[in-house]
């Protein structure tokens, strides 16, 4: 199920699913540890003697943020309960703090009593052993803990301030009405979100071992009125940080840090807001969402998370939630162009603190920057065999490279210079096949095959000029030739090996054989992109321009959804045997990567509508929020795999960055021509 809205402040991070139950809660780090572990966090409404969850058939649901900022707008209605619910969710922007403000509108002519209902199934550092969960009866709140996770769980509702309520707010009622704390997945134990449906909890104050909680805040609504309640969650690594959090929305209101928050988000935006041009409304809505989701996908130690929906893992018990270095530095390419440097640094320091002494990347890593899990083997007919994918150390350089051009940060750059630069770049240069020039053999950027690759050809390529040029920059001629020459014999390589003139085009992969010759992946793969879009060709090369046109005319998916495939008989999630109209799942990085094509081979403002429609393309097929997936249904346009996949969002930012500067650069020489 996809992760409709994400909320975070780069170390804790909320997810919700389409229907608008809490499903991941990651902390102290973005993609580590989810204390829900996917676990639904049910909430529910108890009105007249009826108990309604919101996942119930019978609620409609529109998810959304606020407009511009990473607080929700989610309207529920249910006619058969006659309430209405309008929430707002936040994160807020420092604290380590989750809220929801309800507005309940109450649309009978009479007097009701509305119940609000809220379950926590925490397996605190992923797992429920030696979890406690107990009630607090001074701070009317509920906490869970173990080791140094913390949770404490209150609510206000509107009411007098309880006399022997510390730093309670005026006006209302701080502390919950209702609690349960119990054991869930034992002994044939639901969990107390069961004893809610009745209206009705407990009150057993405390359960240890593997555990849940349920608690409630009560509102009197008179007829056709509508009241509002708030329910927090306060996180930190001891008794004394939770609550001194607590204290603090106490004194100064929930209001106030949705608000401070809300602020917050849109100060962020405008920092760095562009002109849009000629582009729509709804494609710079989507650009201005892309950028808050990026940001709810990236830790605060400088770990870009690929996606952290951690459905995923009941089907491979694995998830998405780790550091690629390729997602990486294209997504901080995109923050780069998009003006965010204060994200994108911390990023390349993680990569120099993890880069082997031998100069390569590895195939993920976790948010703490300890090793990830991995399928790549070490060992290939009986030797030592390196388990890369050599183009997650080059983009960093071509990325690092971007980023020094547009900032000129010398100061920051210094420290990475022959720690990462020179240390990666020696690698590059070296792994590479004597005879040829082209890279030794390594795992693809989609993690399935090995060989010589024509998207990590370029990216090597990209990475070892990038290189020359911080080499030249630090006055080290000797290096920069040495890097100069390895890439220009890298892309006679490929000129060699990867174009077959019997198809007219490029192909993928490449192996030698032991006698020598080469043997030949011929599957049209829309990664081809790479040969000119890091800069290896340029796009006039007719042999770039042939091979495009293939991937259009082929890969395009000939359904009522369209879009681009990432290859051939793409059998990842496959959903179609029709392969000549279904030739794989429609992916929104590769349908950018066309509009991107379309960017760059533009000569007139009127070239540029048909990336304008592939911009287009995307808001149609993304989520009501705004949420992009990794791929969608080719009859339905569901998301499939993962939602949201950080390098979506990241390609959709870096393609409407490329469409202003290309419609710019055309309005110059449009203009520059009438003068002349």
């Amino acid at each position: 199920m996809p992760r409709d809205l994400p909320i975070g402040n780069g170390a804790l991070l909320i997810n919700f699913d389409s229907t608008y139950q809490l499903r991941d809660l990651y902390w102290p780090h973005v993609g580590l540890e989810n204390h829900s572990k996917g676990q639904v966090f049910h909430s529910g409404v108890w009105v007249d003697g009826r108990f309604k969850w919101l996942d119930d058939s019978s609620w409609s649901r529109e998810m959304h943020y606020a407009h511009e900022t990473l607080v929700t707008e989610v309207v529920l209605a249910n006619p058969d309960l006659q309430l209405d619910l309008v929430c707002h969710d936040a994160v807020d922007f420092h604290e380590n703090l989750y809220l929801r403000r309800i507005d309940v509108n109450n649309l009978t002519d009479r007097q009701r009593e509305v119940r609000l209902f809220f379950h926590h199934d925490l397996n605190i550092s992923s797992h429920e052993v030696g979890d406690t969960a107990y009630y607090e009866p001074e701070r009317r709140a509920v906490y869970h803990y173990k080791g140094q996770r913390w949770f404490l769980i209150n609510g206000a509702t509107p009411g007098k301030k309880p006399e022997d309520a510390a730093d309670s707010v005026d006006g209302w009622h701080v502390g919950l009405q209702q609690w349960a704390c119990g054991h869930t997945g034992v002994h044939s134990l639901q969990g107390t979100w069961k004893d809610a449906e009745d209206g009705l909890l407990s009150g057993n104050p405390i359960a240890q071992g593997s555990v849940d909680s349920t608690v409630s805040l009560h509102l009197t609504l008179p007829p056709q009125t509508t009241q509002t309640a708030y329910y927090w969650l306060a996180v930190g690594s001891n008794f004394e940080e939770v609550t001194r959090i607590n204290r603090s929305v106490r004194r100064r209101g929930p209001w106030h840090f949705i608000n401070r928050t809300a602020s917050y988000w849109h100060l962020w935006l405008d920092t760095h807001r562009p002109s849009f041009v000629d582009l729509s409304s709804e494609v710079s809505r989507l650009y201005l969402l892309s950028l808050l989701i990026l940001r709810t996908q990236i830790d605060n130690d400088g770990a870009i998370l690929a996606a952290n929906d951690s459905d995923i893992a009941s089907a491979v018990r694995d998830t998405y939630s780790y550091m690629w270095p390729r997602d990486g530095a294209l997504v901080a390419n995109a923050l780069d162009l998009a003006g965010y440097l204060d994200i994108t640094r911390p990023f390349y320091r993680f990569c120099r603190d993890v880069i082997s002494k031998e100069g390569y990347l590895l195939h993920k890593y976790n948010p703490d920057k300890t090793l990830a899990s991995s399928w790549h083997p070490w060992v290939r007919d009986g030797h030592k065999d390196l388990p890369i994918q050599e183009d997650e150390t080059a983009l960093v350089l071509w990325a690092l490279w971007n980023h020094f051009e547009k900032w000129r940060d010398i100061e920051y750059i210094k420290p990475l210079y022959r720690s990462l630069i020179v240390r990666a770049a020696d690698f590059l240069a070296a792994y590479r096949d004597p005879k040829t020039g082209v890279p030794l053999p390594s795992y693809d950027l989609w993690e399935e095959r090995r060989g010589v690759l024509a998207f990590t050809t370029a990216a090597v390529w990209a990475g070892l000029i990038a290189a020359s040029n911080f080499a030249q920059a630090f006055g080290e001629m000797v290096l920069a030739e040495q890097y100069q020459t390895a890439a220009a014999e890298i892309k006679a390589g490929a000129e060699a090996v990867l174009y077959r003139p019997e198809h007219d085009r490029f192909v993928r992969m490449a192996n030698k054989k032991p006698d020598g010759s080469w043997e030949f992946d011929e599957t049209l793969d829309s990664s081809l992109f790479g040969l000119w879009y890091f800069g290896m060709f340029p796009t006039e090369d007719i042999r770039i321009v042939k091979t495009m046109k293939a991937i259009r005319e082929r890969l395009w998916v000939k359904t009522g959804v369209g879009g681009i495939a990432r290859y051939d008989d793409d059998y990842y999630h496959q959903q179609s045997q029709d392969k000549a109209n279904v030739p794989g799942n429609p992916w929104f990085i590769c349908t950018l990567w066309l509009a991107q094509w379309a960017i760059a081979t533009a000569r007139t403002k009127e070239d540029l509508k048909p990336a304008a429609e592939l911009l287009e393309w995307c808001v149609k097929h993304g989520l009501p929020s705004g949420v992009l997936a990794e791929q969608v249904h080719p009859y339905t346009h569901a998301p499939l795999s993962v939602s949201p996949l950080t390098w979506s969002h990241a390609t959709f930012v870096t393609a409407v960055q490329e469409y202003l500067a290309r419609w710019r650069m055309l309005s110059g020489a449009s203009a520059g021509a009438k003068r002349a």
